[in-house]
C-alpha cells in the first residue's frame, strides 16, 4: 500500500544540469481545464472534467483533514487512517480493495497524507468508473463497521514500523526531524512528522479513532474529482447512487493553530550513523499561495534548483567541498518551510559548508537575482507544473490539481492565476523576500555529524483486548451488497442488484503468475530495491509504501503487508514476503 506523499508544487532538489533556459510559456499556451462543480445534498463537492483522449477515467478523493486538524497527544491519526482505509469496509474485505482494482485493469491507485489533507485516487478503464466510485463510497460510509481493535492494533504496528523505516533508519532522518522540532513548538501540528510519534500512535484508543473518523471522513468534508473519458450525465447518476445515501457528518471544527515566528537564530548538533557531516538551515516563509510564497519558490530554484544553480556551482563545482546541495520548499496552510541542506565531501566540515552558504546567501540578499536567473527559474517551474497536467491522475495530474485548488480556494479554477503569480515576480520582489525572510535571526541551523544515533526509549508494543465494531453511521442501501459489474469478473443481476455469478468466485489470476497462484518466496531485498530505485513507478505501486519526509522528499520502500493481511513484525523493519513482482510495474511508466 502506498503512503503519503508529495503534493508540494515545488520539490526542489538537485537535478540534471540545464544548459540554457527552457523556452518561455506564452499566456496563450497555458492550458484551460474545463470542469463542472456541483454539490450533493450531504455536502460532498463533485468536480467533473471530460477528457476523451484515452479510454481512462481518474477518480480522486480529497478529505480536508491532516495533522493540522489533530489534537495534541494524538499525532499521526490522519496518516493512520490512510492505512485503515485500505483494510476493508462493510462490503469490501481486507485487501480486496487492491484486488478489485487490479482485476479491473487499474493503472494506478494510491493514498497519501500531507499536513493539511488526505487523498485517495485510482485510474481505471473508462467502463470501470462505477467500480471505483463504489469502492470509495463504501469505505467513506461503512469503514467504521470494520473498525475494530484487531485492525487498529495491526495498523498501529504497520505505521510504527513505517516510521522506523522511513525516518529513524534513514541517514539524516533524525537530524532533519530535529530541524522541525526547533522551527515549531511542541504543541504545533507540524512539530511531529505527518506519520506521528511512536508514543501517540501506540496510545491511540479505539474510541478516539472512531470519533476521528466520524468527524472528518464524511461527505461534507470531502471533494471528489472525476477526470477522463466519461459521460457527465452517467457520472452524475453514479455519484448520486453511491455517495448520495451517505449521511452528512458533524460540522468540522476550524483549525485554530497558529505558527509563531522564529525571532532569534537557534543552533543544534545531532549525531547520526552517517559517514559525512551535513548542514541543515531552515526558515519559516509565507503560507501556500499567500503573498511571498511564489518568491520563495523562485528563490529556491535560483539558489539550488539544479546543477547550474548558484549554491551547487559554488559548493560542488568551484570549491568542491560538498557532495550535494539542495533547497526544498514545503508550502503548507499554517506556514511554509524553506529548507536548505548540504552534505560535505570527505575531509571537509559542517562549519566550512555553513561559512560558504552564509557568504552566498549574503550576496543574494544584497544583489538579488539576475533577470536571466529569474526567467530560467520561472520557466522551469511553469514547465514542471504544466507537464504534470499530461496525466489524468496521480501527483500533480489534472484530477489532483483540480482538487488541490478546490481545497485551498474553494474553487478548482486557479491554474492561470497560479502561473501568473510566478510571472508577476520581479528581481526586486525576490530581493525583498530574501532580505525580509532569509535572515540569520529567523533561522534554525542543525549540524548532522557522524556518531551514535539516539532514538530514545522504545515504546512498549502492547495492545488491549480485541473487540469488534458493530456500529454503522449510515443506513443499509441495496447497492452495497456487491460491487458493480467488472470486466474482470462475471456478475449477474438478481432482483435489480448486481451480484457475482455462481462459479465466478474462484481464484483470481495474480499478476506475474502463470497459474494464478500467489507465490511467497523470500523476495524482500529485491522488493525493497525496486521501491527505492524506481521513482517513476513506486508511487503507483500498492506494495511500495511511499512516505513524504520532512522537506517534501519522498521515500519509498517495500510494504510490510503480507498477502493474508497480516504484518511481519520480526526484524528491524516490516518488509513482508510479497508476491512475485509488483502489479503493473512493467506495464506503466509515470512521469511523477
Amino acid at each position: 500500500m502506498s503512503r503519503t506523499a508529495a503534493r508540494s508544487l515545488l520539490l526542489l532538489t538537485t537535478a540534471f544540469a540545464i544548459a540554457s533556459p527552457p523556452p518561455a510559456i506564452e499566456a496563450q499556451d497555458i492550458p484551460h481545464i474545463a470542469f463542472e462543480k456541483y454539490q450533493l445534498a450531504n455536502g460532498l463537492e463533485v468536480i467533473l472534467s471530460e477528457d476523451h483522449r484515452l479510454p481512462l477515467v481518474a477518480v480522486n478523493l480529497w478529505y480536508h483533514v491532516g495533522p493540522a486538524n489533530e489534537e495534541a497527544g494524538r499525532t499521526g491519526f490522519a496518516h493512520l487512517f490512510e492505512h485503515m482505509m485500505f483494510q476493508g469496509s462493510r462490503d469490501v474485505k481486507a485487501n480486496e480493495h487492491f484486488r478489485y482494482l487490479e482485476g479491473a485493469g487499474s493503472s494506478e491507485y494510491n493514498g497519501t497524507t500531507d499536513f493539511d489533507r488526505t487523498n485517495y485516487f485510482e485510474t481505471v478503464p473508462a467502463d470501470q468508473l462505477a467500480l471505483a466510485l463504489w469502492l470509495e463510497s463504501d469505505r467513506m460510509g461503512y469503514l467504521i463497521d470494520k473498525l475494530d481493535q484487531k485492525n487498529l492494533s495491526t495498523q498501529q504496528d504497520v505505521v510504527r514500523n513505517e516510521r522506523r523505516q522511513s525516518t529513524e533508519n534513514v541517514p539524516y532522518g533524525m537530524v532533519e526531524e530535529a530541524l522541525f522540532h526547533r522551527l515549531f513548538p511542541a504543541t504545533h501540528p507540524y512539530y511531529a512528522y505527518v506519520i506521528g510519534s511512536h508514543a501517540d500512535i501506540q496510545a491511540a484508543k479505539l474510541e478516539d479513532v472512531r470519533r476521528f473518523f466520524k468527524q472528518y471522513y464524511a461527505p461534507n468534508n470531502a471533494s471528489l474529482a472525476i477526470v477522463g473519458d466519461f459521460d457527465p450525465a452517467d457520472a452524475k447518476q453514479l455519484v448520486e447512487k453511491y455517495f448520495g445515501p451517505l449521511a452528512r457528518g458533524p460540522v468540522v471544527p476550524k483549525i485554530t493553530a497558529t505558527t509563531p515566528p522564529v525571532t532569534s537564530e537557534q543552533r543544534l548538533t545531532v549525531s547520526d550513523q552517517v559517514e559525512l557531516p551535513r548542514v541543515y538551515i531552515g526558515w519559516l516563509t509565507p503560507a501556500i499561495y499567500k503573498p511571498g510564497d511564489a518568491e520563495a519558490g523562485l528563490t529556491a530554484q535560483i539558489l539550488a534548483g539544479d546543477k547550474s544553480s548558484r549554491l551547487y556551482k559554488s559548493l560542488v563545482y568551484d570549491k568542491q567541498i560538498a557532495q550535494d546541495v539542495a533547497i526544498v520548499l514545503q508550502s503548507e496552510l499554517l506556514g511554509s518551510i524553506f529548507e536548505l541542506y548540504a552534505t560535505a565531501k570527505p575531509g571537509h566540515t559542517a562549519a566550512e559548508l555553513e561559512n560558504v552558504l552564509n557568504a552566498e546567501l549574503a550576496r543574494f540578499r544584497a544583489e538579488g537575482p539576475t533577470a536571466a536567473e529569474l526567467e530560467r527559474a520561472r520557466n522551469t517551474i511553469e514547465t514542471n507544473l504544466i507537464r504534470g497536467l499530461e496525466r489524468l491522475n496521480g501527483f500533480g495530474g489534472v484530477a489532483d490539481r483540480l482538487n488541490q485548488y478546490n481545497h485551498y480556494f474553494g474553487s478548482p479554477d486557479y491554474l492561470e492565476r497560479d502561473i501568473q503569480r510566478f510571472r508577476d515576480a520581479t528581481p526586486a520582489s525576490i530581493t525583498a523576500f530574501a532580505q525580509q525572510q532569509l535572515t540569520n535571526d529567523k533561522r534554525v541551523v542543525v549540524y548532522g555529524l557522524p556518531g551514535k544515533r539516539d532514538l530514545g526509549a522504545e515504546i512498549p508494543n502492547t495492545h488491549p483486548t480485541v473487540e469488534s465494531a458493530n456500529e454503522s453511521i449510515n443506513a443499509p442501501a441495496a447497492w452495497r451488497a456487491s460491487p458493480p459489474a467488472s470486466g474482470a469478473h462475471a456478475y449477474e443481476r438478481i432482483d435489480g442488484d448486481l451480484r457475482r455469478a455462481a462459479g465466478s468466485a474462484g481464484r483470481r489470476r495474480q499478476p506475474g503468475s502463470a497459474d494464478g497462484r500467489r507465490r511467497e518466496p523470500d523476495r524482500q531485498a529485491r522488493r525493497r530495491g525496486f521501491c527505492r530505485r524506481n521513482s517513476r513507478q513506486r508511487h503507483d505501486n500498492p506494495q511500495c509504501s511511499c512516505y513524504r519526509r520532512r522537506g517534501g522528499a519522498t521515500r519509498c520502500h517495500a510494504s510490510n503487508r503480507l498477502d493474508d493481511g497480516s504484518v511481519k513484525r520480526d526484524g528491524p523493519v516490516a518488509d513482508g514476503e510479497l508476491s512475485s513482482r509488483p502489479p503493473f510495474a512493467r506495464r506503466r511508466r509515470s512521469t511523477s
